[in-house]
């Protein structure tokens, strides 16, 4: 059975991520990449409970357990005390040389503990069980594991011994013993290759995380939480294209054993752009510039043709599947991969886009002739469609509506549009973008604002909705605009539950889903966001320092949190939750009180 969503800890390579919970279980791989098929499937109730296990025995009295990441890495230290001793397992996807390992080490600190070592390989989300056997490779034996394309080298210390299909050994660890062992994935006609030096590609990533870490100057209360979610949105960032995935897994439940389960491991062009302005920030300009390249290659072709997301490579095709051999985490059914919200229209996300490269440019970053040819020819297939309704930020598998905060963002990318040709001397159409910029204002504000006051989910509707938060964070207005503030009390009388903030309300929204769901999280941070530009500076603080107690013990969120189950939910780790927090933590400038 797998562990509470906030059991897991993450570490990666920046081409995929594995789970790794406090029991030292690596229940989730996908192997080479975020979005390959897993070889752990542990996690999504995969009946051979694939996995990777080193860990004490809980039959030898209880195991507490301390974890943290280096510092300002990802490289995940796990602290293990027991009636008979202690022990530091060290977990790590070394960076920087293409390969595709997961180094695992242990090293006794007091007595002596027994550790179980565990390994059970199944490809393709558990349907295949590969073809093992043991090789010599240097001198020294390893595992092999091959089925198909794919082929798993384990390496180490002693390897455990193979009975149906699974690898067991229970090793005894004491004080000032170190055991290292790695799991490498190649392609199956590839040869088994060559051994790790251990020791330097620890160092080496070590080093490489931390440079970078300190390139990032911003100060205030929240530093530690800001650093981390960096860390988290890079650790989500293909090395290679430049593409940023949602979340490096699937079908962890929005509503445990409902139906609200999806596939997150592909690149929204709107999580992706947020991502991408988070970690630009006023400073870092030249972290935009893999991203800008990923989209260019991914858009290439007709504005008509844009989808709202794509595989990390820029890919277009993520056909929606269920797999039904899966009993899913915590019975929630069905486990799917692949995403049919890939063929919504979402009108927003240009408006993203667009807005994260303007704040890219403002912050430095050069336009390339390509780089501002594609975004004008974006506005400008924009200007042709903006009219239509759509599907909304949200995916609502619903009716067409025009929402909001569809029609916001709209106007966020002409009035993006219009500034870089006034600000930054780039070539456009710019009275037509600034008529189209006003003639959406007037309407959102004709049509997008309720009897109340406050903005609307959508035109025909009079609920809210919390992607209205953002209204002042995007410009539209100003922090302490009526509107806005109506907007805050609409979402604290509908939306607030237990504190936390709900997207909408799914029984009376649009959803076309049964069940319903938990607090959102990025959801509660924009409350964070509007609250500090509203002058509602100590609701901003309590609600921060609330939503940041949330945070798994090495500072990690979903994409929900059940707050009766005291519990995550969703997707883990969500970037949009980081991307978030970034954004409130620096709307909550140094200037105001710091946390105690």
């Amino acid at each position: 059975m797998a562990l509470p969503i906030e059991d897991y800890a993450i570490v990666g390579d920046r081409h995929t991520v594995a789970l790794v919970g406090r029991n030292g279980s690596v229940d989730w791989l996908c192997l080479p990449r975020y979005d390959s098929a897993a070889c752990f499937s542990h996690l999504l109730g995969d009946p051979d409970g694939s996995r990777w296990l080193l860990g004490p025995d809980p039959d030898h009295g209880p195991v507490t357990v301390e974890r943290r990441y280096v510092d300002a890495t990802t490289v995940l230290e796990s602290t293990y005390t027991t009636p008979t001793g202690s022990v530091r397992i060290t977990d790590v996807m070394p960076i920087g040389d293409r390969r595709a390992d997961l180094v695992r080490r242990i090293e006794g600190l007091t007595g002596s503990v027994r550790i179980l070592h565990e390994l059970v390989v199944r490809f393709d989300y558990g349907t295949i069980r590969p073809w093992v056997h043991r090789e010599k490779r240097d001198g020294e034996e390893v595992i092999v594991a091959v089925a198909g394309p794919d082929k798993i080298v384990l390496a180490g210390h002693r390897l455990p011994g193979a009975e149906d299909g699974r690898h067991h050994d229970e090793l005894e660890v004491k004080a000032g013993e170190r055991l290292d062992f790695s799991l490498t994935w190649v392609p199956s006609h590839r040869d088994v290759p060559p051994p790790l030096d251990i020791d330097s590609r620890i160092e080496r990533t070590i080093a490489e995380q931390q440079a970078w870490a300190s390139e990032y100057e911003e100060d205030g209360p929240y530093h530690e939480a800001v650093l981390r979610s960096l860390h988290t949105l890079r650790c989500l960032t293909h090395e290679d294209t430049g593409g940023i995935v949602a979340a490096p897994t699937t079908s962890l439940p929005e509503d445990f054993g409902g139906e609200r389960n999806w596939d997150y491991r592909y690149s929204w062009l709107r999580d992706a752009a947020l991502a991408v302005e988070a970690m630009t920030g006023t400073s870092r300009p030249d972290r935009a510039g893999p991203w800008r390249d990923w989209l260019l290659r991914a858009v290439a072709g007709d504005p008509e043709d844009l989808q709202i997301m794509y595989t990390v490579d820029g890919g277009r095709h993520l056909p929606e599947t269920q797999l039904d051999h899966l009993a899913g985490y915590a019975r929630s059914l069905p486990v799917r991969i692949g995403n049919a919200a890939v063929d919504q229209r979402q009108t927003d996300v240009v408006g993203e886009v667009i807005g994260a490269l303007a704040t890219a440019r403002d912050a430095g970053l050069d336009e390339t002739p390509d780089s501002w040819s594609l975004q004008r020819s974006l506005v400008n297939g924009l200007a042709e469609t903006w009219d239509l309704p759509d599907h909304g930020i949200w995916e609502i598998r619903g009716p067409l509506r025009h929402f909001t905060h569809s029609r916001m963002m709209v106007w966020v990318a002409f009035d993006r549009a219009v500034r870089a040709v006034e600000e930054h001397g780039l070539d456009g159409p710019v009275e037509r973008w600034q008529s189209l910029r006003d003639a959406v204002r007037a309407e959102i504000l004709e049509h997008g604002v309720g009897p109340s006051g406050a903005f609307r989910q959508h035109y025909e509707t009079d609920e809210t909705d919390a992607s209205m938060l953002v209204a002042a964070a995007v410009g539209f207005v100003s922090g302490d605009d009526p509107r806005m503030l109506a907007t805050i009390e609409a979402v604290e009388r509908d939306l607030l539950r237990d504190g936390l903030v709900m997207r909408y309300r799914t029984q009376t929204g649009v959803d076309g889903l049964t069940g319903d769901e938990h607090p959102f999280l990025a959801c509660s941070f924009w409350l964070v966001d509007a609250y500090a530009r509203a002058g509602r500076t100590e609701d901003a603080h309590a609600l921060m320092r609330r939503l940041l107690a949330l945070r798994n013990d090495v500072g990690l969120l979903s994409e929900e949190y059940d707050v009766a189950g005291s519990r995550m939910a969703g997707n883990f780790p969500q970037a949009l939750s980081h991307l978030a927090l970034v954004q409130a933590a620096r709307a909550l400038t140094p200037r105001d009180e710091p946390v105690v």
